[in-house]
């Protein structure tokens, strides 16, 4: 991977990686990796596929490895930032640094922020649904706030904690897409199915078209990777580590959303898929295999708990990270004393994720989280740009200058997907933050003057 900066200090993990933070260094390049790898796949692929078939036809495999086409580019920033300045508080600092407008870095955080919380509870309605109806018959709104409240105290136990569950948890979400790929196949092979499904797309839609309006719904399916910018003073030898964890993630996961897709639009048609809130499951049935329905309903659960909880991890530490540098209330930087976790921070993304809860579908949850996540992006890809003139002695990974300019593209071509509900609710959102900052800045004037 390319590198600038000094050499002598490339694979120093001793460097100023190694500077003051009042959080714990616990996470390796290992667990880097499946932090990465587990925030993006989880319900983005096992509630969402079906909606992409729906959508898209059997080409489900095309969106797909479009929107990887489209995070890629847009990691290769977030490579470059986080190992340049890695520090928590992710874009909104980025931003901070590279514009200097206070008010434009509070709303780009708290963008990262209204979509950190609104996914998680998207991802709370995902797990009280009809995955979990497989067991329980549970009211849905209850039991999606109780699961949030799980995830709360589990994050504040303590980030190695976290990320011991996490680590769990992505194998057993992993090995969930892996079998329904295997299942797939071995219906193929045995003569099952519909293969040539994968080059059909929707009737009536032209397959550009179709691939690209698809591709915003398999978009939700990647993002996750912007996440762990918001650990990074948390990551040991972070300037060497996170490029690698990163990239090697999503490509990963690309892999195993291609495989999935082919093996979903082979057993079942995309109109069987779209109708389907748990399109997988409805995979696995159709394949004829003795699975009970409990054993991956159960799969899909803990996907869907890892992805709240890795979301809810990120909410946190933004909100600290911002909060440390003036950004949102200080006492937002409130520490544990022995765990060192951010607990009022914890606290508050949690509640307000709650909040969300009930404000919603699943569905448009997620159609906001993308549109807050692109103003995000574009964002990022911005402030690469403008600062490649500030250098520092530290060798750091340097993405090539024409990737973040496709990446803005990209992302102002999404843009033009969105529907105007979700505009309205996003632009509410943001609308919110600005005052919460105007709010904040007359308070501070008050102080000052008094």
């Amino acid at each position: 991977m390319p590198l600038a900066g000094s050499e002598a200090n490339s694979h120093a993990a001793s460097d100023s990686d190694a500077q003051q933070t009042r959080l714990r260094r616990a996470i390796t390049g290992p667990a880097l990796f499946l932090f990465i790898l587990g925030d993006v796949l989880g319900a983005g692929v096992y509630a969402l596929v079906g909606k992409i078939a729906g959508e898209v036809g059997g080409a489900v495999w095309a969106p797909l490895l479009l929107a990887l086409f489209f995070a890629l580019l847009t990691a290769g920033s977030y490579a470059e930032l986080v190992s340049k300045y890695p520090r928590a508080g992710g874009t909104a600092v980025f931003t901070a640094r590279a514009f200097g407008s206070p008010l434009l870095s509070f709303l780009v955080g708290f963008a990262m922020l209204a979509a950190g919380v609104t996914s998680a509870a998207g991802l709370s309605l995902a797990f009280a649904g009809d995955y979990l109806g497989a067991f329980l018959d549970l009211p849905t709104i209850p039991t999606a706030l109780g699961f949030l409240l799980l995830v709360g105290l589990l994050n504040a136990r303590g980030i190695r904690e976290s990320l011991r569950a996490n680590a769990v948890m992505t194998v057993i979400e992993v090995s969930g897409l892996l079998f329904v790929v295997l299942v797939a196949a071995r219906l193929v092979l045995a003569g099952g199915g519909d293969p040539g499904r994968a080059m059909a797309f929707a009737p009536g839609v032209s397959p550009a078209a179709a691939v690209l309006g698809a591709a915003l719904l398999a978009f939700y399916s990647f993002v996750g990777f912007e996440v762990s910018a918001n650990v990074a003073e948390e990551v040991r030898d972070v300037r060497r580590v996170y490029p690698r964890a990163l990239f090697g993630a999503l490509l990963v996961a690309g892999l195993i959303y291609v495989g999935v897709g082919l093996a979903a639009t082979a057993v079942l048609t995309p109109e069987a898929l779209g109708a389907s809130t748990a399109p997988l499951l409805e995979v696995v049935r159709a394949t004829g295999f003795a699975v009970p329905d409990r054993a991956f309903s159960l799969v899909a659960l803990v996907a869907v708990a890892n992805g709240a909880l890795l979301t809810m991890i990120m909410s946190s530490r933004l909100a600290y990270g911002m909060a440390d540098r003036g950004l949102l209330p200080l006492g937002l930087t409130r520490v544990l004393p022995g765990r060192r976790t951010p607990w009022l921070a914890i606290v508050a993304t949690t509640l307000v994720a709650m909040l969300l809860t009930v404000t919603g579908s699943l569905t448009a949850l997620a159609e906001t989280v993308v549109l807050l996540l692109l103003f995000v992006f574009i964002a990022t890809n911005a402030a690469v740009l403008a600062l490649r003139k500030e250098r520092i002695a530290e060798a750091h990974f340097r993405t090539p200058t024409a990737l973040p300019v496709l990446a803005i593209l990209a992302c102002l071509l999404l843009l033009a997907q969105q529907s105007g509900e979700t505009w309205l609710r996003a632009g509410l959102l943001l609308g919110l933050g600005a005052l919460l900052y105007g709010v904040g800045r007359r308070r501070a004037r008050r102080v000052s003057g008094g």
